[in-house]
């Protein structure tokens, strides 16, 4: 399960992770819980139905299909699989029994989003191997993540015997199992990392699984506090050589000269930024858990971009 804080790009990791765990004759599936079809723009295919589909073939060999989990269409498959409704449960489509279930019941929504996930990680094959290798889901935001994953505790132990006690206990037997982790997605920026680390701690505290940290959208230190101050005192020899470069005339006050200026400006900001950065790494290597980092894309997450990112992950040893 792969969270974040808004904007740090955790459906492009999450898509990439998968990318990265498709070995050649593997099998990974990619789910998406929040109805965003973030998955369908970054794979540049139509609007993901409620079935497995496969959109790409990883960078290892593998299969990548991909689900966006409808919570109404789940509930309809939970009607089926417990009840057998058949077209009953059209009917209470119809009457507005499925809005009720997923907008006014506490929780209902998210036990059957997580469940129909659960389901896919649990599925077997005729010949009693897996359906799927390893399964991703693009998960909801840091702040939401814990109650999200937590809610089936919650619904067991308000409905105490039934279908509904049953499907909430075997999801969260699936959610706590060593074969599941939450990863977390953060930048090297202080919020983002401030959410990191508050959302490791309330899973800690909720029992769930943490598995890494994805650090993405990092960028090359070119200079540091000590280059910028030799170049401050240096001032002189850069103009000259920024003249030679034919940046402006050598004279005194000439082009040259005005652009130290704006260039040293530039410098101390990005020492500034490398310095800050390195506290945040700090302070995400005192969380404890294994560390990935993912350079900022040029031309931003598109596809290219994606597998370009899952190379990294490979690189990285993710797929290990």
């Amino acid at each position: 399960m792969v969270t974040g804080k808004g904007g740090t790009g955790k459906t492009t990791v999450a898509a990439a992770l998968a990318l990265a765990l498709a070995e050649e004759g593997r099998r990974v599936l990619l789910v998406e819980v929040e109805g965003r079809q973030g998955i369908a723009q970054l794979f540049e295919t139509e609007p993901l139905p409620y079935e497995e589909r496969k959109i790409a073939v990883g960078p290892g060999g593998g299969e990548v299909y991909a689900l966006a989990v409808d919570a109404e269409k789940a509930l309809l498959d939970y009607l089926q699989m417990f009840y057998k409704l058949g077209g009953a449960g059209r009917a209470l489509k119809r009457m507005g029994a499925i809005d009720f279930a997923t907008t006014i019941a506490p929780g209902v929504r998210d036990v059957l989003l997580t469940g129909k996930v659960c389901e896919a990680v649990r599925r077997r094959t005729r010949s009693g191997g897996f359906v799927y290798d390893a399964v991703v889901m693009d998960a909801p935001p840091t702040g939401r993540i814990t109650r999200f994953l937590a809610v089936n505790d919650q619904v067991a132990g308000l409905a105490r015997v039934g279908p509904i006690h049953n499907q909430a206990q075997a999801v969260m037997r699936v959610i706590k199992s060593p074969e599941t982790a939450v990863h977390l997605v953060s930048l090297l920026e202080e919020m983002p990392v401030q959410e990191t680390v508050d959302g490791v701690a309330e899973l800690r505290a909720a029992d769930l699984p943490v598995g890494r940290v994805f650090v993405n959208m990092t960028r090359p230190a070119l200079l540091d506090r000590e280059s910028v101050r030799a170049a401050e005192e240096s001032r002189t020899e850069i103009a000259k050589a920024l003249s030679r470069a034919g940046l402006g005339g050598a004279r005194r006050g000439g082009r040259a000269e005005q652009l130290v200026g704006p260039l040293l400006r530039q410098a101390h900001e990005h020492a500034e930024r490398v310095a800050l950065e390195d506290e945040l790494r700090a302070e995400i290597a005192g969380l404890g858990l294994p560390v990935y980092e993912l350079e900022l894309l040029p031309e931003g997450a598109d596809l290219p971009g994606v597998y370009r990112l899952a190379g990294e992950l490979r690189e990285q040893g993710v797929a290990e």
